[in-house]
């Protein structure tokens, strides 16, 4: 078996395809929820109750509230500088995963949406994939309020880690030495996690399995190339 192992291992490469973010932080829900709380950032935790002072109110979103979890992000998209998917994408995603595995929140000021957020959960794992949020209240921490809301969800059926999905691939040196003055990329959404009381931790990344290395050889020329073409 070991032998076996090797000989898969020597045929595998690190892909240049990697899409999704290696790093991550993982929140321990494993614990109470007052000892969650005193785990997060100061400013975190006096963010969430400051929502609720406010009169930011968290729901399970309906089918019917997509268009406005589409609409937030396109809007946050813009401001963030990512890409958003097509409506349908969400649209699968809640039809897919919702109510087994998923739920939409979303935050509302005075009955207005003005945050949405995507939990995922299947067994002892959760993950926070997709959120959003508009120009309006964001005085009023309405994204802080949605994440508090997810976490507590989520560790009400049983899971033991929330997986916040995606922060520069950074060691943590850099990642608190830079934090501060850095805000292309993912650096922004990790002043906003690193609040919540998580450690970071790193997968693989994807895979290339490769069964015949010249061929291999060429296709990493020629997509190079490609690249330097585009």
């Amino acid at each position: 078996m070991t032998g076996a192992l090797n000989a898969l291992a020597n045929t595998l490469r690190p892909s240049p395809h990697t899409i999704q973010p290696r790093r991550t932080i993982l929140v321990d829900l494993a614990r109470s929820e007052q000892d969650m709380l005193a785990a997060m950032h100061p400013k975190t935790r006096y963010n969430i109750r400051l929502a609720e002072r406010k009169g930011v109110t968290v729901r399970e979103a309906a089918r019917s509230d997509l268009p406005a979890f589409d609409a937030l992000m396109q809007v946050t998209g813009a401001r963030d500088g990512f890409a958003s998917h097509a409506p349908a994408y969400y649209q699968a995603a809640f039809e897919l995963f919702v109510p087994a595995h998923a739920r939409l929140f979303v935050a509302e000021v005075g009955g207005q949406i003005v945050a949405g957020l995507f939990a995922f959960a299947h067994g002892e794992r959760a993950w926070y994939f997709y959120g959003a949020s508009s120009d309006a209240h964001r005085d009023k921490m309405p994204n802080h309020a949605l994440q508090w809301h997810a976490m507590r969800w989520v560790r009400s059926i049983g899971c033991r880690v929330y997986d916040l999905w995606g922060i520069p691939d950074e060691d943590e040196a850099t990642l608190e030495a830079q934090y501060l003055g850095r805000g292309d990329g993912l650096w922004g959404v990790y002043r906003f996690k690193r609040g919540f009381g998580g450690r970071v931790a790193r997968f693989a990344g994807a895979l290339d399995r490769i069964y015949n290395p010249v061929l291999y050889r060429l296709y990493l020329i020629a997509l190079k190339r490609r690249s330097s073409i585009e």
